[in-house]
């Protein structure tokens, strides 16, 4: 583990890299100065470069912002041109020498105009004009020949033996890692320990999603690894060799600031999934202690665990970006610290602008601490209701039996109904003929509940002995016998449907039949009843002749 480490932080070392401080200000007194002027101070601010040569820094010049940019290309190439002169030529020393020219050190090398020392040059060597050439000289002509040593192919041999030798070292640390990372997969992938039968299912799917985050953790760790090792190897190598070296140096200035966010993305990334397995451990552990957990309430626990969890992971997720944005801007040489105080101040100017957010966000927290409803419940909430597939802070979404998904503000829930709460109870209301044997149809309804109770099948579906209530009222279909078979939570459904099934069946072989609606018509009419007795009269007489 500590190897595995030390390459992380190899790699991590050779990505980041210091650049120059960048530094965002918010002006207080706008005021004071025009634009114009905070321009024109900025361009004729003076400010510093370096001279290359071989990707090696030699020495720095200084210019106004404006004329640094023309003054660093024609000092570097000058320098470009006596160097390959020298670099062709036969000779192994060269003259770098300082003249005065009308007061002001002048650098030839070899006879040829290199540049002139200014007074901005002096001033930042903090030294006198002609001091500061002298010391521009010295370092010149060190490092020029020290260039043309390198170009020998005895020099080149040797670097070339170096660089084998770090490619070798890459391939044996690459494969190191990889043999480490095989058998580490191996190993999880082993079949863990049979789990005992008093082991609960919550604590199970933890554990399962723990020993993911892990996963998950390992392998982006393994993959920078690898990436440390090949891209930090061959970053070495190209500095070995004088002609490759100024390549290492544009790669450097080019990936710099990608190194940096990716390295912070990684990071983040890695925080967020460790911090997810961190939030399953902890459940697991308080789940385990059995100070939650009974035989009543572990299918509610686990729809609260699920609940708690995912809203846990998304605040989780919503910190570490924040950080991971901060860091970001670190890396870049942002100072954040104006930031933090303007973003503090637009953070209370939304705070007024966005009430109901914070009503929502309020609301959700008191659903989730009061165990309302969780993940998987089925509730009603005013008009609408279905299955609770998605719950945060802001909101509530439900799907209905239709599969229509309603998204509901949690500051508009005020009143909701849970039918899925620790435990359910399937309400069942069953029709018998007026002319039946009700005591016997009574006795055939409590068997089949008590014989669906004893049934393997259906006994740990339903928690408590069926009761039968008995003749609940006098309907126009029959007498009407209530039954409450209490369940599961969301298993009341389940339970009804094979219950009237059975009972169907059971009233069938019993010669019982379900009533249909049945209707008696009473007719109260003194003039209708004259006709008919008059038709009666009539027909009579009709039928004495």
């Amino acid at each position: 583990m500590r190897w595995h480490f030390l390459a992380i932080f190899g790699s991590i070392t050779v990505s980041v890299v210091a650049v120059t401080p960048v530094t965002a200000q918010i002006p207080l007194l706008p005021l004071l100065q025009t634009p114009s002027s905070l321009s024109n101070e900025s361009e004729n601010r003076n400010v510093s470069g370096w001279i290359y040569l071989d990707g090696r820094r030699l020495f720095q010049i200084s210019a106004t912002k404006t004329n640094l940019p023309e003054r660093l290309q024609n000092i570097q190439r000058n320098l470009n041109q006596i160097s390959q002169n020298y670099f062709q030529s036969s000779a192994t020393e060269i003259k770098v020498e300082v003249r005065k020219v009308n007061e002001i050190p002048v650098i030839q090398v070899n006879g040829e105009y290199l540049m002139t020392v200014t007074s901005e040059d002096a001033e930042l060597r903090q030294e006198d004009q002609l001091i500061s050439a002298n010391q521009i000289a010295d370092a010149l002509q060190e490092d020029l020949q020290r260039a043309k040593q390198e170009r020998q192919t005895q020099y080149l041999l040797n670097q070339g033996k170096i660089s084998a030798g770090i490619g070798l070292v890459m391939v044996i640390t690459s494969w190191g890692v990889y043999y480490w990372q095989r058998r580490s997969r191996k190993e999880t992938a082993q079949p863990a320990p049979s789990v005992s039968s008093t082991a609960q299912p919550i604590t199970t799917q933890l554990n399962q999603q723990q020993h993911r985050h892990f996963q998950e953790v390992k392998k982006r760790l393994f993959q920078l690894t690898q990436a440390g090792i090949w891209g930090g190897g061959n970053f070495l190598i190209l500095g070995l060799f004088p002609y490759t070296r100024p390549l290492q140096v544009a790669i450097l200035s080019a990936a710099q600031i990608p190194l940096k966010l990716a390295v912070v993305a990684l990071g983040t990334y890695v925080a967020t999934r460790f911090s997810y397995a961190l939030i399953d451990r902890f459940t697991t552990t308080l789940i385990s202690s059995g100070v939650l957990l009974t035989s009543d309430t572990s299918e509610r626990l686990r729809l609260r665990v699920s609940t708690f969890s995912g809203v846990t992971k998304s605040i989780i997720t919503i910190i570490w970006v924040g950080v991971g944005i901060l860091f970001a801007l670190v890396s870049l040489g942002v100072d954040i610290v104006p930031l933090l105080a303007g973003a503090g101040l637009v953070g209370v100017a939304v705070s007024l602008a966005s009430q109901n957010l914070i009503k929502d966000a309020i609301n959700g927290f008191l659903i989730i601490l009061e165990d309302q409803y969780a993940l998987g419940d089925v509730i009603n909430v005013g008009n609408v209701g279905g299955l609770v597939e998605n719950l945060n802070l802001r909101m509530t979404q439900l799907r209905d039996s239709e599969g229509r998904l309603i998204t509901i503000p949690n500051s508009e829930i005020k009143i909701v109904a849970n039918l899925s709460s620790r435990w359910s109870r399937a309400d069942l209301t069953v029709p018998i003929a007026y002319e039946a044997d009700i005591d016997h149809a009574l006795d055939l309804i409590k068997k089949v509940a008590l014989e669906m109770d004893q049934d393997l099948q259906w006994k740990h579906q339903i928690i408590e002995t069926p009761q039968v209530l008995g003749i609940d009222n006098f309907g126009d279909r029959g007498l009407i016998i209530r039954v409450w078979i209490k369940t599961q939570p969301l298993k009341q459904w389940d339970v009804a449907r094979e219950y009237r099934r059975r009972l169907k069946i059971t009233l069938d072989q019993a010669g019982i039949n379900i009533p249909v609606p049945q209707q008696a018509i009473w007719v109260n009419d003194a003039q209708v009843l004259n006709a008919q007795m008059n038709g009666k009269g009539n027909e009579s007489m009709v039928n004495g002749q």
